[in-house]
């Protein structure tokens, strides 16, 4: 539970109302096993889970031994690649050179669930990434609200989960997904950790730089600078484990919005007394994708 001894600049209901989910996500309906593979030490499910907006594809790795499990909500990126979806889970993506992360998680001990995102993967027939936004724009929704949202509704099927730890739940995610992890773990205080890689920063210094059209339509949440700033929202955390990972020559995280981020963060910490509880990787020398190193550092964080 997060400690109410730090008072944020702004509040979860009002992050929901910026969202355009004015009275907060609508829980998860439930959810089925549609398929079931066993490989060797884990076994691969296809979930479907139901939302008050409708299906939801996903996949799930976690341990052939009985549970209950910690688990990771795993937020997949965007890349231009709207094919890919959840299938980042299984088959990951040129930003993560080492690999997959679902087998290599679940061999480690965790249940990783990753849902397609509207617009991505099996969700493609639902519409553009463009389309999506501009009709929640118009119903005045965002179309990064109705992502959290559904993200919202998986955690709330793997807290049900008999074989899942509900007190060990984290998120984690790359790019679209780290912003996703992030914000869903400021948002909900039932995740227990955090880490995301290439994407923290400042919209202020993102707008500054002139890179912020680089992120697609879907990240637009109207009047947020008239409140704070992504780094406020980072600080929203403290004081659960929380690992930032960036690459310094990342147009996604530019020094003029990743340096005042990471301040703001470092601070909130303090404040709490738990600095010892955040963890921040800078890799000076590359761009936007995971090292190595980040992905030593994400592995210790969760293992």
């Amino acid at each position: 539970m997060q400690a109410s001894t730090l008072k944020p600049v702004i509040d979860v209901s009002q992050l929901w109302m910026l969202l355009g989910i004015p009275h907060g996500p609508e829980r998860c309906r439930g959810g089925t096993v549609t398929d079931s593979t066993a490989q060797d030490g884990h076994i691969e499910e296809e979930i479907r889970l139901e939302t008050a907006r409708g299906p939801v594809p996903g996949t799930m790795f976690r341990p052939s031994r009985p549970g209950p499990h910690p688990a990771i909500l795993y937020c997949h990126a965007h890349g231009n690649r709207h094919d890919i979806g959840r299938r980042e889970l299984r088959e990951g993506r040129t930003a993560l050179p080492g690999g997959a992360y679902g087998p290599l998680l679940a061999d480690k001990g965790y249940a990783v669930l990753c849902i397609d995102m509207p617009g991505f993967g099996d969700r493609q027939t639902e519409g553009s990434e463009s389309a999506l936004a501009k009709a929640a724009d118009w119903t005045g929704q965002t179309l990064f609200g109705l992502m959290l949202a559904d993200l919202s509704a998986a955690l709330d099927y793997l807290a049900e989960r008999p074989d899942i730890d509900a007190r060990r739940i984290a998120t984690f995610g790359i790019s679209m997904g780290a912003t996703h992890a992030y914000w869903l773990a400021a948002l909900d205080a039932r995740i227990e950790r955090t880490a995301h890689l290439c994407a923290f920063s400042n919209i202020a210094g993102l707008i500054e730089a002139g890179t912020h059209d680089l992120h697609g339509s879907y990240m637009t949440v109207p009047g947020l600078l008239t409140r704070c700033d992504m780094g406020e929202i980072a600080a929203m955390i403290a004081p659960t484990p929380q690992f930032i990972g960036a690459g310094g020559t990342d147009p996604l995280t530019p020094p003029a919005g990743l340096r005042p981020a990471i301040k703001t963060v470092r601070e909130a910490y303090e404040r709490v007394g738990a600095s010892d509880r955040l963890t921040i990787l800078v890799s000076p020398e590359t761009g936007h994708v995971e090292t190595p190193e980040m992905r030593k550092a994400i592995l210790d964080f969760f293992t």
